[in-house]
């Protein structure tokens, strides 16, 4: 298989000279992964147990793991929930970005999610023409509606919601939320390998810097294609390298980003997408978008979207490794 770049997020807290306080470090899990949290705060602050209930709060809402979740008595057809504020500006933000990429983004592929072995439910043993055709009927964000009472409105019952490219990132703008109503202004949020940063590092004095780390970087020995300085941002990543599956009986390679126009669990020419954006749900809105874009219509879209900028790397004409990158993330890198 060939070596492309898959972008895994990574903190790097680099310790330097002390400056005006110390940093605050909390650690956890949260969303099936670990977080890390570094913070500066002048006052003595307890904001463990807030951070858990706000992870429990996004679970409880757009959760599909969780059998009780609001998201998930609606994929089961309950047209009686009435969505809280979480829910809510998830479906707002996905509406949004799912114009803006022309239907590329769309949260109601759950459908193809499940049958590709991606959800939360057993995959289909074999997807021919037939049953893909039959699945794309339960797909497109135009077939559901968020109420002016609060409830979800679906064509069709089988219509399956799945958050998963937006849901973590915005889980995390919560925490920061969170952290800013206790008068939190300097902090980074790590997630899953999702990065949130306001202000700065106030022990160096300088914007928050993480790294990049390559696909065939080891645990014990990381190597980063780069670093790059953060304020006041999100950011996410994408790729298909590490996630796939090959179904044992045909032996078809599937890729986790599926182009919800078309079906397809295959990939486009871009392999790995990393996002800058004003906040991390929509970076990793617009990281999973940039998969199944392309990256030609990734380059189109780009230009209508003047706050965010990315670090794609894709295949060329001769298979080759390419990487492409705006001039605003250009930018940001380096020390």
């Amino acid at each position: 298989m060939k070596k492309f770049v898959f972008l895994t997020i990574a903190v790097l807290l680099f310790s330097c000279g002390k400056k005006k306080s110390q940093p605050i470090l909390l650690q956890g899990e949260a969303f099936g992964t670990t977080y890390t949290i570094q913070f500066y705060s002048d006052k003595n602050i307890e904001v463990k147990k807030g951070i858990d209930s706000v992870i429990e709060a996004v679970n409880k809402s757009v959760s599909t793991y969780i059998s009780d979740s609001d998201i998930s008595k609606i994929n089961r057809g309950d047209s009686t929930v009435v969505v809280d504020s979480i829910f809510r500006e998830v479906f707002l933000i996905s509406s949004e970005i799912n114009k803006k990429t022309n239907g590329y983004f769309d949260p109601t592929i759950g459908v193809l999610r499940n049958a590709y072995g991606f959800g939360d439910t057993k995959p289909l043993r074999e997807i021919d023409s037939y049953t893909l055709d039959s699945l794309m009927e339960f797909v497109g964000f135009q077939k559901v509606a968020l109420n002016p009472d609060g409830t979800i409105s679906k064509e069709s019952a089988q219509i399956y919601f799945d958050f998963n490219a937006v849901a973590k990132g915005f889980g995390i703008d919560c925490i920061g939320r969170y952290l800013e109503t206790k008068g939190v202004k300097d902090y980074l949020i790590e997630l899953g390998g999702e990065i949130l940063t306001k202000g700065e590092n106030v022990e160096k004095n300088q914007d928050w810097i993480v790294g990049i780390e390559s696909v065939d970087s080891k645990l014990e020995d990381r190597s980063f294609e780069a670093t790059v300085r953060l304020k006041n941002v999100g950011m996410a990543s994408s790729g298909n390298y590490r996630k796939f599956r090959i179904d044992s009986a045909s032996g078809k390679k599937y890729v986790h980003t599926i182009n919800p126009l078309t079906g397809s669990a295959e990939k486009s020419d871009v392999t790995s997408s990393t996002v800058i954006a004003p906040t991390c749900a929509i970076a990793d809105a617009y990281a999973t978008s940039f998969m199944a874009l392309g990256l030609k219509k990734s380059k189109e879209l780009l230009q209508t979207l003047p706050n965010v900028d990315v670090y794609l790397t894709y295949s060329d004409s001769l298979n080759e490794h390419q990487v492409f990158m705006t001039d605003g993330f250009k930018r940001r890198l380096g020390n």
